[in-house]
């Protein structure tokens, strides 16, 4: 999930710094103890799953990233997530496709998660997808099919690891600008400010269809992170050259019709613009895909991974 925080300022901290990184960078957490509060979250959420799970950690030279992978027939399936999110909230997606195919979802590093805190200050779409590409090395993943949600669509989109096989974005940010109106710009702020439960619905509503609640895992989790957490900006464009090089393999992108950080309105043009791709619209669904979309992803993602891969 990608909120654009326009009215929010990235956090910066000027103490440790991690592994491949040169003096001080920002931090995802406000704190040492916020830490500890959003990643023993991540780790009860996992533990208290109802299917079978393994968690690792491979090395980059950012540091270490966590992977929780499930299932056992090919091909292999790489979940990255959206802004804030991670595979602790994202067990429905994970639950979903393990059972289609073996998968494994990445807590990207920068964001919450059980990943190192730390991101760049500058030119952080690059970094991701390099990040992303030792990630699939490290970890020995090939031909993958890459599903990229939101910013993790951005990201799977900046990746340029041979190991990719195919890509399948939904609600992909990278490809035109999110938009956010006044309202959503005044909820977020309250939410950030005072980060109780029902800020982070408010917030969440707009994140769904209309007459849709958002989930109650959502809503604690958000709350969590605007309490312990500095969110990011939504990821700019990707220059058109690079979009058009990602043609060189098969693709495949959808958006919910309700979708208001990109409507399909506007998405279906720049994707049409800048990758000669039609877009795909999920009925019924809004920015954030809830479970009972799931469906949809699934059949999605299985347009392109039940394909003989090259």
């Amino acid at each position: 999930m990608d909120v654009p925080w326009t009215l929010w300022p990235v956090g910066r901290l000027t103490g440790a710094c991690a592994v491949g990184h040169t003096g001080p960078v920002p931090t995802v957490y406000k704190s040492p103890r916020g830490q500890f509060a959003v990643q023993q979250w991540c780790s009860d959420t996992l533990a208290r799953a109802d299917f079978p799970l393994t968690t690792a950690s491979v090395g980059t030279s950012v540091g270490r990233v966590s992977l929780v992978s499930a299932g056992h027939r090919t091909p292999q399936v790489v979940v990255v997530p959206g802004t804030n999110f991670n595979a602790a909230v994202t067990l429905p997606w994970l639950r979903a496709l393990s059972d289609r195919w073996a998968t494994t979802v990445v807590d990207l590093p920068g964001q919450p998660g059980l990943s190192d805190p730390h991101r760049p200050r500058s030119g952080r779409m690059a970094w991701y997808g390099r990040v992303l590409d030792e990630v699939l090395t490290a970890a020995d993943l090939n031909r993958v099919v890459l599903v990229g949600n939101s910013l993790g669509a951005a990201v799977a989109l900046a990746a340029d690891s041979p190991r990719i096989a195919v890509r399948a974005l939904i609600s992909p940010a990278g490809v035109t600008r999110l938009t956010v109106d006044p309202t959503l710009a005044l909820a977020s702020a309250r939410w950030l400010v005072r980060p109780t439960a029902d800020h982070a619905r408010r917030v969440l509503r707009s994140f769904v269809a209309p007459g849709e609640e958002p989930p109650e895992t959502e809503v604690a989790w958000m709350t969590l992170v605007a309490t312990h957490c500095h969110t990011t900006l939504a990821p700019p464009p990707l220059p058109p050259e690079l979009l058009t090089r990602r043609t060189n393999r098969p693709c495949i992108v959808a958006v919910g019709e309700h979708d208001r950080f990109l409507p399909p309105q506007r998405l279906g043009p720049a994707l049409a613009r800048t990758m000669n791709l039609d877009l795909r619209v999920l009925p019924g669904m809004g920015h954030l895909t809830t479970p009972s979309h799931l469906d949809d992803v699934v059949s999605l993602v299985a347009e392109v991974a039940d394909q003989p891969l090259g």
